[in-house]
């Protein structure tokens, strides 16, 4: 039998991270951080990473796991993050995955089965073509397009890429408990806003400063929300205000993302009150024959 998994799932800023880590210490847990951008190391205060005190409190699974220069992946996320419950489960402690990013948790929910990387020669060629050239060749090598974004030129590629082949995704991993946080707009602009300006008077500005000196601006965790918009800042284009809004409104646009992904998951069990998650985990393991852990 599988070993208990509990997942919490929601928008960016809807408490989940908050939720998680007060279930971890009420359950014996760990977290496994599922967020595409706390993997990399030194993307500190934009990727609104757990503070000293929280990682101090309970051990945190998948955080600074990446080389900027490097980039990451889905694939690699789902084989950190399986082998982390594995890891978790063997010191008798309950694994909690947390955060935004839905491929990766789907990725370890759905054991989803990845198709290969495209050559770098393919993907050059398709890249310079343009979107409607693109459907023009798919729909003429006879791929199924009926469920692909056609304004997407990337999704487009990558069925060009694949010659129509498509991942693959199972049932739900069995022992698994998917929690969701519903908040509404109104509460999420609060705390988005708060964030941000927290974020600022943490030192947001000199990070990306330093990254962008670093890195340059082309590398993946650059055009992550919190550090894409300084770009033009830095140049004189734009004010210290104009970038705060850009950011909120960036983060706003994520959020809108991640509630029309978790939204179509009928696996979640949304919480309209927090308080009730000790209830239903309790209720999970003792099912799931695992006890209180």
């Amino acid at each position: 039998m599988m070993p208990p998994l509990v997942v919490i799932v929601g928008e960016t800023a809807s408490g989940k991270s908050a939720l998680a880590l007060e279930l971890a210490e009420r359950f014996n847990g760990e977290l496994i951080c599922a967020d595409s951008w706390t993997v990399y190391r030194g993307f500190d205060i934009g990727a609104a990473k757990p503070t000293r005190r929280e990682k101090m409190l309970v051990s945190h699974h998948l955080l600074d796991v990446a080389d900027p220069l490097k980039g990451f992946s889905a694939v690699k996320f789902q084989e950190l993050a399986r082998d982390a419950v594995v890891e978790i489960t063997s010191h008798g402690k309950l694994p909690i995955m947390v955060g935004g990013t839905g491929l990766y948790i789907d990725s370890v929910l759905y054991d989803y089965g990845f198709l290969g990387a495209p050559s770098p020669e393919l993907r050059t060629e398709l890249s310079a073509l343009t979107l409607d050239r693109l459907i023009e060749r798919a729909t003429a090598a006879g791929f199924d397009l009926h469920d692909i974004d056609l304004r997407n030129k990337r999704r487009v590629m990558r069925v060009i890429e694949n010659e129509g082949a498509r991942p693959t995704k199972k049932e739900l991993r069995p022992n698994t408990l998917v929690l969701g946080l519903r908040t509404s707009r109104e509460v999420l602009v609060e705390r988005v806003t708060a964030r941000v300006d927290a974020m600022l008077a943490a030192g947001l500005e000199a990070e990306v400063q330093e990254l962008a000196e670093r890195y340059g601006w082309e590398v993946e965790p650059m055009k992550g929300i919190g550090y894409r918009e300084w770009r033009q800042y830095f140049l004189g284009d734009r004010t210290l205000a104009e970038t705060r809004a850009r950011i909120i409104k960036s983060t706003m646009d994520l959020a809108k993302r991640q509630r029309t992904w978790f939204k179509r998951n009928s696996s979640i069990h949304w919480l309209d009150d927090r308080s009730n998650a000790v209830e239903v985990i309790t209720t999970f393991l003792n099912k799931s024959g695992g006890g209180l852990f």
